[in-house]
């Protein structure tokens, strides 16, 4: 278990919902409960509904895995708050499309783009002109897991 976590900013929250420690946030101060969320931090005591409690934000945590995990995997949140290895993004991964630019008739000979672009694939509006990935990279793993249930720390990442 992970035991050397050294926060560097814990912020101050009021559970609106129960909270188990050691898993995440959300910045409504309520424990993850969608896969790939964002975070405000990590909870580092359990609360009651009302009750107040510290996450951390930066640094190391204390975090319960979902699943195994490798020593210095990148990690998302599961539905439950707890941290797994975060999937590979790919052309099949919802909202992503593929981008693909054609040459020109003429060679390029300057720092001028000589071709058009073009998207292929569903992407939904605005995948490839910013904003939020699929999955929120919470950090990553100072240590091993071996399964659900384990408490590995973590490096803090935004």
């Amino acid at each position: 278990m992970g035991q050397q976590a050294i926060s560097i900013l814990d912020l101050s929250c009021i559970a609106t919902a129960a909270v188990i420690a050691y898993r995440g946030v959300d910045f409504n101060d309520v424990q993850i409960a969608a896969a790939g969320a964002k975070i405000k931090g990590i909870a580092k005591r359990p609360a009651a509904i009302g009750d107040p409690f510290e996450c951390t934000a930066y640094g190391t945590a204390t975090c319960e895995a979902g699943a195994a995990i490798a020593k210095g995997a990148a990690l998302t949140m599961d539905a439950s708050g707890r941290v797994i290895t975060a999937s590979a993004l790919t052309a099949a991964a919802p909202g992503i499309g593929t981008l693909t630019i054609t040459t020109g008739a003429v060679a390029v000979t300057s720092s001028a783009v000589n071709g058009a672009g073009t998207i292929s694939g569903a992407p939904t509006a605005g995948a490839l002109s910013g904003g939020d990935l699929p999955q929120f990279i919470v950090g990553h793993a100072l240590e091993a897991a071996a399964g659900a249930g384990s408490f590995i720390e973590v490096l803090l990442s935004r």
